[in-house]
């Protein structure tokens, strides 16, 4: 498959997230989004998007005068299995007892660990982005503190990692949702990979939104990596599903966000137990008081 690069420069991370969220909405629409500090001092950001056919040019154009950034640089990739490339390349990550590896790596699995295997796909959630590995720490957290879960979800579970990781050591009934289809469809390979199909059931839904999750059922550990704005909308419906004394890990907040996050969620019945920060990344773990 041929693939297109698209890549521009700006100042400030908030500008650049903002750029990286309307190039979701182009059309041909991007199969990757990338948004990276350059580690120059000079405080620009490059932003870059990945393409199946070539871009809109025109609309490059008017997103880089809009988010004042540079023009767009627009290539074509030679035709590489990028999927293989990925995983040769990616590491295996230790978080707690939990290492998760790729196939790649199969010989190099530890004793006395929970082994989580994950390949490399176009769902979030190889255990190397710190929101990913902040919520593995948050659940070794919760483990050494005498956590017994007994019903969790995991909403937006990109490729399944963290229910994975809590059904490898709950004997628990575990549910994982992402609104993306193809995440739902790389979850269920990668918990059938695991053998954890027996433990989990994977859905597409919008947060609490499916036919099998009764609308009164409630959970004893929550996961939601996703980001700030979807996490502040649901703060009440979190808290519906929530048992007295649960617990929720949520992360994809960046820690200047964290603030406005723990706030939303005090507000409807929460205690902040602990915040897990990794580069601009944290992980904030909550307990259910009422």
């Amino acid at each position: 498959m041929t693939t297109f690069t698209a890549l521009t420069t700006l100042l400030g991370r908030q500008n650049a997230t903002n750029l990286g969220d309307a190039l979701e909405r182009l059309s041909p629409e991007p199969i990757g989004i990338g948004v990276f500090e350059l580690e120059d001092g000079s405080g620009l950001w490059e932003v870059g998007a990945y393409f199946s056919e070539a871009p809109n040019d025109v609309s490059l154009a008017l997103l880089a005068a809009a988010f004042q950034a540079d023009d767009f640089k627009i290539s074509e990739l030679p035709q590489v299995d990028w999927v293989s490339k990925v995983q040769r390349s990616l590491k295996p990550v230790i978080a707690g007892r939990f290492f998760v590896y790729g196939a790649h790596d199969k010989g190099k699995v530890p004793r006395n660990c929970k082994p989580l295997l994950i390949e490399a796909s176009m769902a979030f959630g190889t255990g190397h982005h710190g929101t990913t590995k902040g919520c593995l720490l948050a659940l070794e957290y919760l483990l050494n503190d005498g956590l017994d879960a007994k019903n969790i979800i995991d909403v937006g579970c990109g490729t399944a990692v963290l229910a994975m990781a809590a059904a490898s050591v709950f004997s628990a009934n575990v549910t994982a949702v992402d609104i993306d289809a193809v995440a739902v469809s790389v979850a269920k390979t990668n918990v059938q990979a695991n053998d954890l199909d027996q433990n989990i059931r994977c859905f597409e839904a919008n947060g609490f939104g499916h036919s099998q999750i009764n609308t009164i059922e409630t959970f004893d550990l929550i996961f939601a990596n996703i980001l700030m704005a979807p996490l502040l909308s649901m703060a009440e419906d979190m808290s519906r599903h929530t048992v007295s004394g649960g617990y929720l890990i949520l992360s994809g907040i960046l820690t200047e966000q964290a603030e406005l996050v723990t706030n939303e969620y005090i507000d409807v019945g929460f205690s902040l137990s602990k915040q897990i920060n990794i580069a601009e990344w944290s992980t904030l773990i909550f307990s259910k008081i009422k």
